[in-house]
């Protein structure tokens, strides 16, 4: 697996953290060697160690979706550029970032009861703490559109954690890349943001 070991996590607890804190995960199949890739929010089930989601049933990546087959999910946190300039001592320009790469078998959930459920599990994950809305098993809206979204559920697999955090660097060269990230994090794309809403 690329990036090298350092680069590696096989902490579990970790990419788990990752998939709450961006649940939006891109799921990766192909049909005769045509990949497909859908954008849709995950949940992780503690409970049954599964990954939950749903897909519109009219989305042409459907035709990969069956009982068993096996997928991958790609989960993508934090990332920046890292300038030579923040390091104590002399490096060359690198990108860190956060992913979880998720492989397992999948399982189409189609009783309408099971189907509801997850989209309010899904519902009240996303709304977080402050539950400012929350679905309703008996909410009309929900019994119409039931019919076109698709539920499923991932079996887990294969894990892979690619944090590459510069770890092969000093401790205060690792400090100062991670208070680096932190600080792009936070940045103010609301320019961004109105842009591509004209």
């Amino acid at each position: 697996m690329y990036p090298p070991p350092h680069h590696q996590s096989h902490d579990i607890e970790k990419m788990i953290s990752v998939i709450e804190h961006f649940p939006l995960g891109m799921l990766v199949t192909a049909k005769d060697g045509k990949p497909f890739i859908t954008h849709i929010p995950f949940i992780y089930d503690a409970a049954t160690k599964k990954l939950i989601a749903h897909l519109d049933r009219s989305n042409p990546q459907m035709e990969t979706l069956k009982d068993g087959a096996e997928v991958t999910v790609v989960f993508k946190g934090p990332d920046t550029y890292i300038s030579p300039s923040i390091y104590t001592t002399p490096q060359l320009p690198t990108w860190n970032y956060i992913i979880v790469h998720i492989t397992g078998n999948l399982k189409l959930l189609n009783d309408a009861e099971t189907v509801k459920q997850t989209m309010i599990a899904m519902t009240k994950f996303l709304e977080g703490s402050e539950q400012r809305f929350i679905l309703k098993n008996d909410d009309p809206r929900m019994e119409r559109l039931i019919n076109y979204i698709q539920a499923f559920e991932i079996e887990i697999t294969d894990w892979e954690g690619k944090f590459k955090l510069s770890q092969d660097k000093n401790a205060q060269d690792f400090e100062n890349a991670k208070e680096e990230l932190i600080k792009k994090s936070r940045k103010d794309i609301s320019r961004f943001i109105n842009f591509t809403y004209n």
